[in-house]
């Protein structure tokens, strides 16, 4: 694929992009629709051939033209160009992959209303949209941090009507992606990535015009305060005032999901200025904890919040999906125990054992990080938090991916994942994750498996004396 003129990649893109644009004029997820809609009730509604090729042939051809130039687009600019084509038609279609708008606009609607969606689900006020909201969401708290709490209900106050209030929230999402592109050049220097690399593997992925600009997620502004609370400490470590700026990004980041709090112990290690010390850890990392603290503090109390919002994320346990790998080893140890007459219910030992997995991994890639690069492990911890969460949402690769872009100087492995999740979800938010779980758990298991001992022979490797070593013993 090097030799793929450029040329080509960019319209064969931008096809991809007016395919998959089709594909929400006609099934997208408008708010009236079918709330449990299935592959085969799609495929026999109105127009249901022509949605779901529209939406294959799309998104495959903006795959293909992201990939196949994973490692030589031309420049930076041309780069950021071809996004803006590819992004161009995907912002003037109704909602795409996702209802979550909806909910966004409903949460929003509740605290203008004085009620706290941490305390209650949306189904607690008559929101005029409450039909457009998935039924799973409707009673559960509300996920999100405060900063976009208080967003969601500027955007209600603002707009007054559903269809004013999706434009709104899709100008947040490309406000954070257009931080995103702004900022990320700054950390790839650093990193010693190529600028026009970084921002390729990024921006151009379809993750990102699906589930970011048509679908209006919020992951868009938490990504873009992320990289630009990284890039300003990757840019001035050392300096209090620049720290305590970067410091409060992270801190805002940290305020629309909490996802952003991985990060954080790994920006206060890029903050130190020369080799690892204890001291020089807590001069320059304090500042950046602190102010991305007293950032999440400070929007708590002013939106007149709590932290509610942090129980609203075991709500996510009640999807079921072989995405997760440890919610596929728990649905592949349930079908395996089918097999000999048993009914076992291992999902919630799978899913604590990951996330207990998890907990061991983050402290280890910190302390790996003092003695190499702080940012790319950033990236690292950003991807174990996704890989062994209990639900795993395609667009949530998008975090480690826009952070492993900019930092990782060797491969471009961690964009083949985002390459898969492309094709997961249907135009109007059905997930094929829901109807295949065979083969999709036991093949996630055996990948698992597979990643597991992989990764146990290279440490082994690793410790190994090379054979100079050994003959100089």
């Amino acid at each position: 694929m090097a030799g793929v003129p450029h040329h080509l990649a960019r319209w064969t893109g931008l096809t991809g992009s007016l395919l998959l644009a089709v594909s929400a004029y006609l099934g997208g997820v408008f708010p009236t629709g079918d709330l449990r809609p299935t592959p085969v009730s799609i495929w026999q509604g109105p127009n249901g051939p022509l949605i779901i090729v529209a939406w294959l042939l799309g998104t495959a051809l903006m795959a293909w033209a992201w990939w196949s130039l994973r490692d030589g687009v031309p420049s930076a600019r041309w780069a950021l160009v071809t996004v803006g084509l590819w992004l161009l038609p995907l912002l003037v279609v109704p909602p795409m992959a996702s209802r979550d708008v909806y909910a966004y606009a409903c949460q929003g609607a509740s605290y203008v209303n004085g009620i706290s969606p941490y305390e209650q689900g949306v189904s607690a006020l008559p929101c005029p949209w409450l039909d457009s909201i998935s039924y799973i969401w409707r009673d559960t708290p509300a996920p999100y941090g405060p900063l976009f709490v208080v967003l969601a209900g500027a955007v209600v106050k603002a707009t007054g009507s559903l269809t004013a209030a999706i434009v709104a929230f899709r100008l947040l999402a490309v406000a954070g992606v257009a931080l995103t592109a702004a900022c990320l050049p700054v950390l790839a220097r650093r990193c010693g990535v190529p600028v026009g690399r970084a921002l390729w593997l990024a921006l151009a992925s379809p993750l990102i015009g699906v589930h970011l600009v048509a679908g209006a997620h919020n992951d868009a502004l938490m990504v873009g305060l992320l990289v630009a609370g990284l890039a300003v400490v990757a840019a001035r470590p050392g300096r209090p005032v620049p720290l305590l700026a970067g410091g409060v990004l992270l801190g805002l980041a940290v305020s629309i999901k909490i996802t952003g709090l991985v990060v954080i112990p790994f920006a206060a290690l890029a903050a130190s200025v020369g080799p690892y010390r204890i001291r020089s850890l807590v001069r320059d990392g304090a500042p950046v904890v602190v102010a991305a603290g007293a950032a999440v503090i400070g929007v708590t109390v002013a939106g007149g919040l709590d932290f509610g919002w942090i129980a609203g994320l075991e709500s996510g346990g009640d999807v079921i999906a072989w995405t997760s790998p440890s919610t596929a080893v728990g649905q592949t140890v349930g079908y395996l125990a089918v097999i000999f007459g048993a009914h076992v219910d291992a999902l919630p030992v799978t899913r604590a054992v990951g996330l207990v997995v998890l907990a061991v991994l983050l402290v280890w890639l910190w302390w790996r990080a003092r003695t190499r690069d702080p940012f790319f492990h950033a990236g690292l911890a950003l991807a174990a938090t996704v890989a062994l969460s209990p639900i795993v949402h395609p667009w949530y690769w998008i975090w480690p991916l826009t952070v492993l872009a900019a930092t990782a100087r060797d491969g471009v492995w961690f964009a083949g994942v985002a390459l898969a999740g492309s094709f997961l979800v249907l135009p109007d938010g059905t997930g094929l994750a829901r109807y295949t779980k065979l083969p999709g758990a036991p093949l996630m298991t055996l990948l698992l498996i597979w990643v597991v001992v992989r990764l146990v022979r290279s440490a082994r490797a690793e410790r190994a004396p090379t054979p100079a070593a050994a003959g100089a013993d």
